[in-house]
């Protein structure tokens, strides 16, 4: 039914069904009867925070697969989900700001007060323009570093109307593979981001070991936003990891 890999050796796979008991909640995130994660429910001024018990290696290849769901409001929707993977001294804990920063960054690139999560790399997928952010007038997905939700690239599939407020959920991989310290970033099967970052040594700080989970927020507009968690495949850095091409069936 969902993506999987057919010859990975030494591969762990969980599903969702395994990890539903194994996230974090903070404030208004809430486990669902179904196994996701609702982040925010269709209310204002939300945040909710969820993080898997279980760290991410960063010394070793990685692919995260999930379903997002960012409401049916377009208009009068906000603000959107990140997935974050951070080292944040708060651990478990970490926060950012509420509203147009989705529980991951702050108000303002310069300003280092308030709630923000760092060190950290994240993905958003955000709903809402807001001009301190550097957003364009339309839905769109941007890769963001160190609590900030400030942005000069992103992807919105060159359509000035791009919506991810429309009621379906959306797939969504992150994949990390150090050999050649490249992110790639999939939705929908299309490649949003891919870049070359040394996330360990400029990021990291030499630490390999790092949390990783999903946050969101509402202003005083909102939606329902919720995750499912799919797959997380993982394999120790000295195999030589093959993949097959995706098949759905």
């Amino acid at each position: 039914m969902y993506p999987f890999f057919s010859s990975l050796i030494g591969l762990l796979l969980f599903t969702h069904q395994v990890f539903a008991q194994e996230f974090h909640t903070i404030e208004d995130a809430v486990k669902m009867e179904n196994g996701c994660i609702m982040l925010t429910a269709d209310k204002p001024y939300q945040r909710g925070i969820a993080y898997c018990k279980t760290k991410l290696d960063l010394s070793k290849y990685f692919e995260i697969e999930f379903d997002i769901y960012l409401g049916k409001k377009n208009d009068n929707g906000a603000d959107g989900i990140t997935f974050v993977i951070h080292n944040d001294t708060r651990g478990f804990r970490a926060i950012g700001t509420w509203g147009e920063c989705m529980g991951y960054g702050r108000w303002n690139r310069g300003y280092y007060g308030g709630n923000y999560i760092a060190p950290s790399v994240a993905v958003e997928f955000d709903t809402y323009q807001n001009y301190r952010q550097n957003d364009p007038t339309c839905d769109h997905v941007a890769y963001l570093e160190n609590g900030t939700n400030y942005h000069t690239k992103y992807w919105n599939n060159k359509d000035t109307r791009f919506n991810l407020e429309d009621g379906v959920l959306h797939n969504f991989r992150f994949r990390w593979e150090p050999t050649i310290q490249q992110v790639t970033v999939y939705l929908d099967n299309v490649v949003v981001h891919r870049g070359k970052r040394d996330l360990v040594k400029d990021i990291f700080k030499g630490n390999t070991k790092a949390i990783w989970g999903f946050t969101a927020s509402t202003g005083n507009k909102h939606n329902l936003q919720f995750f499912c968690l799919r797959r997380w495949a993982q394999a120790p850095s000295n195999k030589n990891i093959k993949t097959s091409p995706t098949r759905r069936r």
